[in-house]
């Protein structure tokens, strides 16, 4: 789950940020190594370990970045192993849960743990007893093998991994419960999340052999933790006048914990300060402009660090090339297309609110959901035509057509400039090639039997179709909904598993997926819901976990114990996740709530899903993107999408000499906005203005401290302030002790969500006459 090393699997724009931060990661590690002179791709390390510089991987990135050696004596499943994964998995899973109800989410990543169980293994090294237990038996064991290996972190890595990635289907639990106000009880919502996260392993299995043996399947951004696995386990020197990263990492975590307590609780309008709305009080227009949390965010920034990282994650893990890409995006369609459209009126703009993620009738008036649904949560025919069609906010339909100009950008984008490597390397890899180096090495270790992989995808393909045929009062999706959601995921698991191995990008499915049951069976939400799990999740997490087998084959870990920490901390992740959601669905008042007061639990992510869920599911797209719909230019966003990377293509050859052209990668700058909604314009603008510091001054100006400290930063900034949010929640949160002052009014933008059409009224908005 590698891609969880910076940020959890959001939308698609983090798999992108990953490629370029890897080119960025491999060209440190090829000056350290030329700095230090270690050769790791040299023929003396090979002559000296009984490698050949032919047998080295063909991937030039590999060989400079891989060891080329393994020490399969090293303790692998060891208590330190056992206690330290599992607490990370547990404490991710839980914090991760936890923060995603809340308006500013925070992920925390995996890196936090990677780091920080570190010292707390060498603690355990240095201070647990070296007693032996079942001497003599196949159980036999020690509390303290040894010094804490890097094997060890691995596995402890994998378990943090599972924690720090998202579980999807609690989405379809939180909307069903919360917003549609319908019963789904405990168990049938866990049956639901284990298909969903198992079912990845079944597909996984069948294709392992083309993806993760293959020299030539490469997988990039297992190269980032690769080299961070290798710095942790180098000798930390203090510098001279300096600090070791251990001890930086814990004065920064300690100042992040602090500090949290004062936009978190006491002064939550650091969360985004929007000076043009305080600037003109009483203009629409201005706060419109102005608001960084419902408007256009013009000069808004934030000092919250969950404000930075909640949706893209951390920015001091993307390059400034990377960062410059999703600005220009940003930009044009926030600065250029949203106000265009707005100001131009198009599909009745000024009625509603500039930016927003609610539905609207054409009035202006947000749309009675509960009025359309009958008795069996289906669409009612006769009230939905007298409610009338649904309207989206001018932004709301953008982040549609954005979404669409992505998904052919990144086909497009990949065929022309990744095809013929694809291709040739695809090839290549269903050839019986001669092992590289890496393939030898793990040979002498017992592979996983295919039969395990087939036995979990049979087994828990039928009981995926019993739980929905006979849960089919509360899921809705019938026994062929099932197979066909299989069926996509498995059309689709080659080949984007080959393009995200040799290219780190990977198209996601979830409007293919929308569209597909949306069109078949439209009129039940949460069987739309369901479909997109099993069919477009299941296929990420086959990925992912190929990416962690690979991770593992490059680590030289033994693959049964590879499989079985992925299997544990999956389990461990989706009981935790579940367990922390449904307590506090049951405990916070008024959670979801979108106007509540100042509350701080509005599920941003889970309102996009549930508006999701009404537009492709409940309403379908017929009605509102096809021959039946408001919206259906909308659908030119395809042929846009297609168009532009090939734009950039004929710029490459027409300017070969131009490097700056091959920077401009389309299905970043199109996807740059994708998180929007839930994300608004603060989190974007604030994450620019400090990926621009780190990528770019602090890298270019202080490289050598960049590269020290840079990442260190980034998990203990994610650290820190997960423990003081958890800490003001326990303390003051559960005794609803709250601070009621200007300062904690966040935005301080009431007019930033009025329209602006002449005689359409909002309540506490002013009423355009003229």
């Amino acid at each position: 789950m590698t891609e969880s090393l910076f940020t959890p699997e959001l939308n698609g724009i983090q798999d992108y940020v990953l490629l370029v931060l890897t080119l960025e990661k491999e060209k440190l590690v090829d000056d350290r190594i030329k700095e230090e002179d270690e050769g790791i791709g040299s023929s003396s390390e090979y002559h000296e370990y009984g490698v050949e510089a032919e047998e080295n991987s063909p991937i030039k990135q590999v060989a400079m970045t891989v060891p080329t050696t393994d020490d399969p004596e090293l303790p692998v499943l060891t208590v330190r192993m056992w206690v330290l994964g599992t607490l990370s998995c547990i404490l991710l899973s839980f914090l991760n849960q936890f923060f995603w109800y809340r308006s500013q989410p925070l992920s925390i990543t995996a890196i936090s743990a990677q780091v920080a169980v570190v010292p707390l293994g060498q603690w355990m090294a240095a201070k647990l007893p070296h007693r032996n237990f079942f001497q003599g038996t196949c159980w036999e064991f020690s509390l303290n093998p040894g010094p804490f290996n890097v094997k060890e972190h691995v596995l402890i890595t994998i378990f943090a991994n599972a924690g720090a990635g998202t579980v999807y289907a609690i989405h379809v639990v939180t909307v069903v419960k919360i917003f549609y106000k319908k019963n789904m009880t405990f168990f049938v919502s866990l049956l639901v999340i284990l298909t969903t996260q198992v079912l990845g392993f079944g597909w996984a299995g069948l294709f392992r052999r083309y993806l993760v043996e293959p020299a030539e399947m490469w997988w990039p951004s297992n190269l980032v933790q690769v080299s961070l696995f290798r710095a942790l386990h180098e000798k930390d020197e203090r510098p001279k006048g300096g600090i070791t990263r251990t001890q930086f990492f814990l004065v920064a975590f300690v100042c992040s914990f602090a500090y949290y307590i004062f936009p978190g609780y006491l002064f939550q309008m650091l969360t985004s300060l929007s000076w043009i709305c305080w600037s003109f009080p009483r203009s629409v227009i201005a706060q419109q402009l102005g608001s960084g949390l419902h408007g256009l965010g013009i000069a808004a920034f934030g000092l919250d660090w969950s404000t930075i990282s909640a949706y893209l994650g951390s920015p001091l893990a993307s390059p400034w090339f990377a960062t410059a890409n999703v600005a220009v995006g940003f930009a044009i369609v926030m600065y250029v297309f949203t106000p265009i459209f707005y100001w131009l009126n198009v599909y009745k703009a000024k009625t509603f609110p500039i930016f927003s993620q609610k539905l609207f009738t054409v009035t202006g008036s947000v749309y009675n959901i509960t009025a359309i649904l009958d008795s069996n949560f289906h669409i009612n025919e006769e009230a939905y035509e007298k409610q009338g069609h649904l309207y989206l906010s001018t932004f709301f339909a953008t982040f549609y057509g954005v979404g669409f100009a992505a998904l052919s950008a990144t086909i497009v984008h990949v065929a022309l400039f990744h095809g013929s490597e694809i291709w040739e390397q695809s090839k290549a890899s269903f050839k019986d090639k001669k092992m590289d180096v890496h393939t030898k090495l793990m040979r002498r270790y017992r592979e996983v039997p295919e039969w395990w992989f087939w036995v979990i995808l049979v087994v828990n393909i039928g009981f995926t179709i019993f739980t929905c045929e006979y849960y089919k009062e509360q899921l809705q999706l019938p026994w062929w909904g099932v197979l066909l959601a299989c069926g996509v995921a498995f059309l689709f698991t080659l080949p984007i598993g080959i393009i995200t191995a040799i290219t780190n990008q990977r198209p996601g499915l979830n409007i293919i997926t929308e569209y597909i049951i949306g069109y078949i069976y439209p009129g039940y939400p949460v069987a739309n819901m369901c479909f997109k799990v099993y069919g477009c999740i299941s296929m990420r997490q086959a990925v992912t976990f190929l990416q962690d087998f690979k991770l593992g084959h490059y680590m030289k870990i033994p693959p049964r114990t590879m499989f079985m920490a992925q299997v544990v901390g999956t389990l461990i992740s989706s009981l935790v996740y579940l367990g922390t959601a449904w307590w506090l669905m049951e405990t916070i008042p008024e959670i979801c709530e979108q106007t509540a007061s100042n509350s701080v639990w509005t599920c941003p992510s889970d309102t996009v899903f549930y508006d999701a869920s009404v537009i492709w599911g409940l309403i379908g797209p017929r009605r509102i993107f096809g021959d039946q719909g408001v919206y259906g230019a909308v659908n030119w966003f395809f042929i846009g999408g297609a168009i532009a990377p090939v734009l950039v293509w004929l710029a490459t050859k027409a300017f070969p000499n131009q490097e700056w052209i091959r920077l401009i990668n389309m299905p970043v700058l199109i996807g740059a906005t994708a998180s929007m909604p839930p994300a608004t314009a603060v989190n974007y603008s604030t994450w620019i203005l400090v990926g621009f510091l780190s990528g770019y001054v602090a890298f270019r100006y202080a490289p050598e401290w960049w590269k020290r400290h840079n990442y260190l930063l980034s998990g203990a900034l994610d650290a820190g302030l997960a423990f003081m949010g958890v800490a003001l929640y326990f303390c003051l949160g559960l005794e609803n002790v709250s601070l009621s002052w200007w300062g904690n009014e966040l935005d301080g933008c009431p007019y930033a969500s009025c329209p602006t059409q002449k005689g359409v009224f909002v309540q506490g908005c002013p009423v355009v006459y003229s």
